[in-house]
C-alpha cells in the first residue's frame, strides 16, 4: 500500500512538472490568471478536481 502511494506521488510530481518544463511562459500566465480568480471559483475548481480524482481512484479498484 505504501509503495503505491509513493508511486502515485511520484507520478503526480512528474505530471505537474511537464507544463513548466515545456512552456514556462504559459505556466506563469496560467498562475497569474488563477491568482486573479475569486476564492469561490478556486474552491469550485478544487472540489471538481478532488471529485474527479476520487472517481478515478474508485474506478481503478473495480
Amino acid at each position: 500500500m505504501f509503495s503505491s502511494l509513493v508511486a502515485a506521488l511520484g507520478l503526480m510530481l512528474v505530471l505537474e512538472g511537464i507544463l513548466p518544463f515545456v512552456a514556462p511562459a504559459a505556466w506563469r500566465q496560467m498562475f497569474r490568471r488563477a491568482a486573479d480568480m475569486p476564492d469561490k471559483v478556486v474552491r469550485l475548481i478544487a472540489l471538481g478536481s478532488m471529485l474527479l480524482g476520487l472517481l478515478i481512484i474508485s474506478g481503478t479498484k473495480l
